[in-house]
C-alpha cells in the first residue's frame, strides 16, 4: 500500500476488496479523467482512497479531479496527497467552482452536500440545487459522451408509512414541504430532477443516482449526529448508550467497502436516469442496534433509552428495498453488520494511537 494511502488509514483488507469486487469495470477509467465533488468527507474519503489504490494497483494513469471546501484541512492530516500525480485538487464551494477545471473529465461524482447538520436549511437547499446545477454544467462537453453519479439519498421518500417497511425505488412519497427540516430531501428531489432533465436533453449526458441511506466504518464520526457512530464510540469507551427518544425506528446499516463497490459499479454501469438505493438489507429498530453493538464490542456500560414506546403507534423505518440493485447490477452486501461494527471500531481504536 502507498504511504498516502497509509496516511489515509483504509484498512488494505478494505482497499483490496473494493479493487477484486469492482474487477474488470475499472478498466473503462483507464487514461480518464474524475471529478469528484465532496471528496473530503465520509464517502469522499472512501471513493477517493480506493480510486487510488485502483489506479496504482492497475496502472490505469487516471486522474482524479478532488473539489474540497477546505482543502488545507485535508492537507494537515493526509500532507503526501497535495502532490500527489494522480490527484488535482480544486479548492472551493460546490456552486461556484470554475467549469474549465473539469475540462477533459469523462466522469464525475457529485457527493458534495453536508449532511452534519450545521447548515441553515435555506443554505442545505442552495447547495442542493445550485451545486447539481453547476456539476451538470461542467460535465456538459457539446456532444462528447460523460457519465454522472449524483449521490441523492433515502430522504426524498419523506416519512413513509408502516405498510412499506422497506422502500422501493417506485415509491412516490415525499417530504413535507411545510417542514424547514425537509431542506435537504427536498434539494435531493430537485437534484435528481435536474439530472433527469440534463440527461433528456443532453443525449451524450448519462447520468445515474445513488439514494443512500445510513452506512458504518471507518472515517464515520463517533460523535456527530449518526447514531451507530456515536453507539460505537460510547462501547469502546465503556459508556452507557444513551437514546433520546424510545428506541423504536427502524435502520439497516451498509458496510463503507460495499457502499465504495457499489457507488463504482453504479457511476460506470447504470442505466441513464435511473435510481437505485444504496444501503443495508437487515432492518433493526435504534433499540436492538444499541445492545448489537455492546454485545459485538462487549461494551461495559448499559443501553439508557430516555422515553417509553406509544401504544399502537408503529414504528417509523428507514430502511431501503435493494432488490433493484441486486437484480439489475448484481449487487448485494458482503460484510454483515456484526463484522461492520467490530471493523469500524478495530480501525478507530488503531486511529486513535496512530
Amino acid at each position: 500500500m502507498s504511504n498516502a494511502l497509509t496516511l489515509m488509514r483504509l484498512p488494505i483488507e478494505d482497499l483490496d476488496q473494493v479493487l477484486d469486487a469492482v474487477g474488470p469495470h475499472w478498466e473503462q477509467l483507464r487514461g480518464k479523467r474524475l471529478l469528484l465533488t465532496g471528496g473530503t468527507g465520509f464517502i469522499g474519503k472512501w471513493l477517493l482512497g480506493t480510486f487510488l489504490h485502483a489506479n496504482r494497483k492497475l496502472d490505469l494513469s487516471a486522474q482524479v479531479v478532488v473539489l474540497s471546501r477546505r482543502p488545507e484541512v485535508f492537507f494537515n492530516e493526509y500532507p503526501q496527497l497535495r502532490d500527489a500525480p494522480d490527484v488535482a485538487w480544486l479548492g472551493g464551494d460546490v456552486r461556484g467552482f470554475a467549469l474549465e477545471a473539469a475540462a477533459g473529465c469523462t466522469f464525475a461524482i457529485h457527493a458534495a452536500t453536508d449532511v452534519i447538520a450545521t447548515s441553515s436549511p435555506d443554505e442545505i437547499l442552495d447547495t442542493c440545487i445550485a451545486g447539481t446545477q453547476r456539476v451538470l454544467s461542467a460535465m456538459s462537453h457539446g456532444g462528447s459522451k460523460a457519465r454522472v453519479l449524483l449521490l441523492s439519498s433515502g430522504a426524498v421518500y419523506g416519512r413513509t408509512p408502516p405498510e412499506v417497511p422497506a422502500i422501493p425505488e417506485e415509491w412516490q412519497g415525499a417530504p413535507d414541504p411545510l417542514a424547514p427540516s425537509s431542506a435537504y430531501g427536498e434539494g435531493k428531489r430537485v437534484s435528481e430532477l435536474l439530472c433527469a432533465m440534463a440527461a433528456s436533453a443532453q443525449p451524450e449526458l448519462e447520468v445515474s443516482i445513488a439514494r443512500c441511506f445510513a452506512f458504518v466504518g471507518p472515517h464515520l464520526p463517533l460523535d456527530k449526529h449518526f447514531a451507530i457512530g456515536n453507539f460505537i464510540g460510547a462501547a469502546m469507551k465503556g459508556q452507557d448508550i444513551r437514546i433520546q427518544g424510545d428506541g423504536t425506528p427502524l435502520r439497516s446499516y451498509l458496510y463503507a467497502a460495499d457502499l465504495a463497490h457499489w457507488l463504482w459499479v453504479l457511476l460506470i454501469t447504470a442505466k441513464s436516469g435511473r435510481a437505485y438505493n444504496v444501503g443495508g438489507a437487515e432492518a433493526l429498530s435504534i433499540g436492538d442496534l444499541a445492545h448489537r453493538v455492546n454485545r459485538v464490542l462487549n461494551g461495559s456500560g448499559g443501553v439508557q433509552i430516555a422515553q417509553s414506546p406509544r401504544p399502537g403507534v408503529p414504528p417509523q423505518a428507514y430502511v431501503p428495498s435493494v432488490a433493484r440493485i441486486a437484480a439489475e447490477l448484481a449487487l448485494t452486501p458482503s460484510v454483515g453488520l456484526d463484522d461492520a461494527i467490530l471493523r469500524t471500531a478495530r480501525w478507530a481504536g488503531q486511529s486513535s494511537r496512530d
